[in-house]
């Protein structure tokens, strides 16, 4: 399991230490957590003030969370948020459609992408796989 999380860090953590708490009274379930994660955060006050958009994923599910109650699981298996997000997602779209790279290699390339459109996307990418 990994959290992605586009915001203030500050906001970020707050959100990750909840997310942990809601993981393990989940047992381990990504998709109640994620769920739990979301109805606390849009009804709490404090929360609701936080900034911030997460991915989590495992090996079976990719969730996009917000603070609008949102749970979101994209129908493609591809998810992007962050001031480069769209432009990274719809090149992962397309590279995923029109070439067999590996999924480290899209995502890598896809981020390039970002990074030559988006000016508060930068080009020093580090990638993780499960």
């Amino acid at each position: 399991m990994f959290l992605i999380f586009a915001g203030s860090v500050a906001d970020a953590i707050t959100l990750f230490e909840k997310f942990e708490g809601k993981l393990q009274e989940a047992h381990g379930n990504l998709v109640k957590a994620a769920v739990e994660l979301a109805k606390e955060w849009r009804t709490d006050k404090m929360l609701r003030k936080l900034e911030a958009l997460l991915i989590t994923a495992d090996k079976e599910h990719i969730l996009i969370i917000s603070g609008n109650g949102e749970v979101i699981e994209p129908d493609d298996g591809i998810a992007a948020i962050g001031s480069g997000g769209s432009y990274a997602l719809a090149a992962a779209r397309a590279l995923s459609r029109y070439s067999n790279l590996s999924a480290e290699k899209l995502v890598e390339e896809s981020l390039k992408i970002a990074s030559e459109i988006c000016i508060y996307t930068n080009n020093y990418i580090s990638v993780e796989s499960l």
